[in-house]
Order: C-alpha cells, then structure tokens, then sequence
C-alpha cells in the first residue's frame, strides 16, 4: 500500500483549497484501489468540499472534523484541511456511515451497516477505520459501546479510530462519508486484502491524587454513587469542581482512572473525560464507559509525562521501520485533546518529536480527538482488546 499526505490551510475558498490539495497530488500515481481520509475544522463547508474533490477523485473519501491536526511535512497544524490517500492494487477498501445513533439503536445500526460495507469486499476485513461523534448527554453513545458495537460486528479484529473534535466548542464536531456528514453517527472504512496493521497505544498518566472510591452504582457511562455518597455529593466534598453542568473543560487535565473488566480475570486500566453534572440526580457523565464495581481514582496529566510518553511512542515504531523486514509506509495518529492542553504553549512538541526522523517514504497524518479507540494491551495477561480510551497517543502503521 503507498499513501501520500495532503494539507492546505484555505478552508474560506474550497476552489483554492481544492486545487491546492490536486496541485500536491502530482507525480502520485493512483493504484486499483483506493481511499482518502480527511481531517479538517469545524467551521469548513464540507457538503461543498467534497462536491469539489469529487470531480477529480473517483474514490470514497472518509474523516471527520478536528481540533488541529499533524502531518510529517508540516508538523502540528492549528487549521486547515489535511488529506491522507491511501492506494494499492492489493487491498480493498468499502466504506459506509450510520445514521444518527442513540442506546437503543446503535448496536443494530453499528451491525447492519458493517454487514453492508463487507459485502462489497471479496474477502474478510483485516481492519476496521472509524471515527464518530462523542458522547455529550445522557441520551448519547459512550464510546466504549461504539467500539465495542464494532469489535462485536468484527468478530475481534483491529479497530482503530477516534471520536471527532472540534474548536472546544463540544458542538461542532462531525463526521464524514462521500456526500453525508453527521454529528451523532459513526462512518467505518473496512480494509481487505495485502495488509497487517500494526498499532501503538502509549498512556499519558504517571501519576495519580488522593482520591480513591469505589463506584458502588453506575449505569454505561453515568456514576450515580461513589462509596456512600452520590457522585455529585463527593466531587463537593473532596473540593472539586461541582457548580457547573458543563464540565468537560474543568477536569480535561485531570482524568478520572477506572478499570474495565476484560472476562477470566483479566482487565485494563483506562483514563475517562468527566463530561456533564446532572444536579438533580446526583451524577456524573463521562465519555466512557463507568463499571459498577470499580475503583475511581484520579490521574494528574503534566507537559513531561505527554512528551515522555509520544517519545516512548515513535521510538517504538521507528524500531520497526528501521527493520530490514520492515513492510510499512503509512502512519495514522491519534493524540487526546487534553495532551494538547498540557503542552500549553509548545504546542508543536509532538510533532517534533517525529519531524526529523521520519524515514524517507513514509507518510504520516494525525488528529487532536476527544477520544482514541484502538487496541490495549493488559498489563497481566498482555492481550489486546479493541478500546476507547482517553489521553492517550496511539499510531496506526499499515
């Protein structure tokens, strides 16, 4: 498979940006098949975006909207439109999006639409490619049910995405396939053929604060109680921010830690965004999944950990391609908004991190989310189970 990387920062006139983006493509030679995934801000005209890439480019297009992106030739991108094509004469690629999804509906969406998109393939997937929106109240999808929804309809294979973000509005996020966009819905990308992913999952969190509860009731991504008290009632009586209903922004850079039960005694421990305080139950919404039973604890998320952790990160798949036996030309990434934050005002420090050292060849294309799904890997039995998780950096090379 080989994949150039696109970027333009016009998004006020799309012809301009449209031309930019084909005036890049030049000398890149399309294969049988193939796909672009793109990334752009929420204030872009996407409808007219795509009618305009469409006229020159005869596959599907996937992506969604982002707080900023990265790219190997121009590193951290605060605005614009980045495009990664991927093209090959030995893998297939199908795509599909759902419509809008709520806990009723989105397993039977989620499969439904999955069974589609894989009967336009000639053989299995080897991968699943996704992004969705995320959950912002009670009446929305975890993210952990939408992965678990894909993990479910693929029988286990690798499913590596994100959820979309945007300028911290938590309203302007959507997602793309062809001509539809979608802000509650998740679009797929499934993968056939010449192809062997492999993922990176890094955690950000070194260190954790006094505070430790049991979560004695929960319900999908809601804490009603924590020890003997409501959710609401502890944050108040640990000192913690509880006046506010919004509160995604307050705790961004304190996540809330829990472990999620895998089955035969094995489990993960994963970081969670706490979303939204309902006053009148008592709860807390985050955008993952809570499991009765747990231990909640608190992570504390500082600059050195993030850069500690995006090295760890690239040097691991830097190892690999500099492999004699090395296969992969193409590097998808993911970082947590709440990485971003961290950084404060080096705001480039991940991509530097990488910048230099690409090797010759390699393309790379990356998003800030409010939240990463791909596999993790347990601590005691070193499996790997397809999850969302937050603060995290996690690459995808294929």
């Amino acid at each position: 498979m080989r994949s150039v990387v696109l970027y333009t920062e016009e998004i006020d006139d799309l012809n301009e940006a449209a031309e930019d983006l084909f005036a890049q493509t030049e000398g890149f030679e399309i294969a049988r098949n193939s796909i672009a995934v793109l990334y752009t801000e929420e204030d872009t005209d996407y409808p007219e975006l795509y009618r305009l890439l469409s006229e020159k480019w005869k596959f599907p297009i996937i992506g969604c909207t982002a707080m900023a992106m990265l790219t190997g030739r121009d590193g951290y991108c605060s605005m614009g439109i980045s495009v990664m094509i991927l093209t090959s004469d030995t893998c297939e690629f199908s795509v599909g999006i759902t419509g809008s999804l709520d806990a009723d509906n989105y397993k039977e969406l989620i499969d439904a639409e999955y069974k589609r998109v894989k009967s336009d393939l000639s053989s299995d997937p080897k991968l699943i490619l996704s992004y969705a929106g995320m959950v912002t109240d009670e009446k929305g999808v975890p993210g952990d049910d939408l992965v678990n929804a894909l993990n479910a309809a693929g029988g286990g294979i690798p499913v590596y995405g994100a959820t979309a973000s945007d300028g911290f509005s938590f309203s302007g996020f959507r997602v793309f396939c062809n001509d539809v966009q979608i802000r509650d819905g998740l679009v797929m990308a499934l993968i056939a053929g010449d192809i062997n992913p492999k993922m990176i999952c890094v955690n950000s969190i070194e260190n954790k604060a006094s505070f430790s509860y049991v979560i004695t009731e929960s319900k999908s991504n809601l804490v009603y109680r924590l020890g003997n008290g409501t959710f609401l009632e502890t944050l108040k009586k640990e000192g913690m921010e509880a006046d506010k209903t919004e509160v995604l922004g307050d705790y961004i850079l304190s996540p809330f830690m829990v472990t999620v039960d895998q089955g035969g005694g094995d489990s993960v421990e994963v970081a969670r965004n706490l979303s939204v305080l309902n006053h009148e139950t008592g709860t807390g919404s985050f955008l993952g999944v809570m499991p009765e039973g747990s231990i909640l604890s608190i992570g504390l998320l500082n600059r050195s950990d993030v850069q500690a952790s995006v090295d760890k990160a690239f040097d691991e798949i830097f190892k690999e391609l500099e492999s004699p036996q090395n296969t992969y030309h193409t590097l998808l990434c993911t970082s947590c908004v709440a990485r971003f934050l961290a950084l404060a005002s080096n705001t480039a420090a991940e991509a530097e991190t990488y910048k230099d050292r690409l090797p010759d060849g390699v393309q790379l294309m990356g998003l800030y989310a409010y939240g990463e799904y791909c596999p993790v890997r347990s601590d005691k039995s070193g499996r790997e189970y397809n999850m969302f998780h937050n603060f995290t950096f996690t690459i995808l090379a294929i």
